[in-house]
């Protein structure tokens, strides 16, 4: 009791501090006094979400009422900065994969997947890292961390085996299989949706990288914990293991029917994602109109085959608190890009780089991959989303820019306990079942050279291809 007290005395002091040094910090650079207290107004937000997590809404909520009392926001330019288009894709996407869930889809699948790898350790790791991986491209994070733990729990029983390792690994795996597509992250929609580029151009530019870094991560994961899978042999091997994984597959659980219906829906909108821009083409819409308009008509769908249980659907699947705080996080940041702040910075940045695009280009993956560490992927990525915007106002090529805060924001996740949400679900999870806790040190180590290792790697691979780049 007396030790939370102290750590919460210590939380409100560094939230003051921060709160204080930033502006006038950045205010250096040559920022109005306006363009200061727009700066103070967003912090009273970033801040919040980092020191008090679990109440970042609250703190979203003060930091835009002071933002509209000091005259800094409007009730109009509040609508405009908000998103509300990536809010509704992410409502969209939400319910469609909460109807894929409710129908037991991913299960099925990981279940039928184990079956056919057997009782081989580091096999069925493998498998189940990069099963972690293309779901996390081809759903979302959260929702591949969820079923994937799950499994791996799963498979563990009720072993001594210390589940930690296995989860790591596929946290980081998940991680990294985000960066892969438009859906794997929600950086990645905030960044599809504010550049105007499509699925097409993820799976050209994006996939070929995350696949590399993939393989990377898995080679480095087998090696860093080859003590620990080498103990899953004595829960898979024999009649016991055998009885174990033919029990997970268990008939009872699953009905074909429900399925088969999820399985048509999931393929059904992921073949209409991929498709959005031909369909644009083809009907003379805007880019990226069809994003949008598949993801809704997906959830429609989905909504329609539920029936009675189509509004539970959307009240319990949908996670609302972390949308409202969305869009006043965005509503936020584009104040910054309203009265000017984000223009210095990227002014600054070009300075810096000597308008190098090489050099800005690893800056900003870098950079973002540091913030995504301290803070959160979606907290970084959406800071400097206004700052790219700035950099193609003054001249220079945005476009490896776009793949850069990808990279940064997704594969700088797995360095921290608090880069990605999928690593607070995961470390949830574990606590939840009351099967140990996963500490900020315990994650470091490992998470900061599979982090270090594969941006090495992706920003290599963005360097190689400028040339190649519109």
């Amino acid at each position: 009791m007396i030790g939370d007290l102290i750590s919460e005395k210590r939380d409100w002091l560094w939230y003051a501090l921060c709160l204080v040094a930033t502006p006038l910090l950045l205010a250096r650079l040559g920022l109005s006094t306006t363009q200061t207290l727009a700066v103070a107004g967003f912090c009273v937000v970033l801040y919040g979400a980092i020191f008090f997590w679990k109440s970042r809404l609250a703190f979203a909520c003060f930091g835009i009422a002071l933002l509209l009392a000091a005259g800094l926001l409007d009730v109009p330019h509040l609508i405009e900065f908000a998103g509300l288009d990536i809010i509704l894709f992410l409502i969209a996407m939400m319910t469609i994969i909460g109807f894929l869930e409710e129908h037991k889809f991913f299960e099925f699948v990981i279940d039928r997947l184990l079956l056919v790898v057997g009782p081989h350790p580091r096999r069925i790791m493998v498998v189940l890292m990069a099963l972690a991986a293309l779901s996390a491209a081809l759903v979302d994070e959260v929702t591949s961390i969820l079923f994937m733990v799950a499994a791996m729990l799963n498979l563990l029983g009720r072993s001594a085996i210390n589940p930690v390792p296995f989860i790591l690994m596929l946290v980081f795996t998940t991680n990294v299989g985000s960066s892969a597509t438009v859906v794997g992250n929600p950086v990645g929609v905030i960044i599809a949706l504010r550049s105007g580029l499509t699925f097409l151009d993820f799976i050209r530019w994006a996939s070929p990288i995350s696949l590399v870094c993939l393989i990377l991560t898995i080679w480095i994961c087998l090696r860093l914990f080859d003590k620990d899978i080498r103990k899953l042999k004595g829960i898979l091997t024999g009649k016991r293991g055998e009885a174990h994984l033919a029990e997970m597959a268990g008939e009872d659980r699953i009905t074909r029917r429900q399925v088969r219906v999820a399985g048509w829906l999931f393929g059904g909108v992921i073949l209409g994602l991929v498709a959005h821009h031909p369909i644009e083409h083809a009907l003379g819409l805007p880019r990226n109109t069809m994003l949008l308009g598949v993801a809704l008509l997906g959830a429609g769908l989905a909504l329609a085959l539920s029936g009675e249980r189509a509004r539970a659907l959307v009240e319990k699947r949908v996670d609302w608190w972390t949308l409202v705080f969305f869009l006043l996080l965005f509503a936020s940041v584009g104040t910054l890009k309203q009265t000017g702040v984000t223009g210095v910075l990227a002014a600054r940045l070009i300075e810096l780089s000597g308008g190098s695009v090489p050099l800005l280009t690893t800056v900003f993956a870098w950079s973002s991959a540091f913030l995504t560490a301290v803070m959160d992927n979606v907290l970084a990525v959406a800071t400097f989303v206004p700052i790219v915007s700035d950099v193609g106002t003054a001249g220079l090529p945005t476009f490896p820019l776009w793949w850069a805060m990808l990279m940064g924001g997704t594969l700088g996740g797995n360095a921290t306990l608090i880069g990605s949400t999928a690593n607070i679900v995961a470390a949830g999870l574990l606590e939840r079942r009351n099967l140990g806790a996963i500490t900020f040190g315990q994650w470091l180590k490992p998470g900061l050279l599979v982090a270090i290792s594969t941006l090495v790697v992706a920003t290599l691979l963005l360097l190689a291809q400028l040339s190649l780049m519109p």
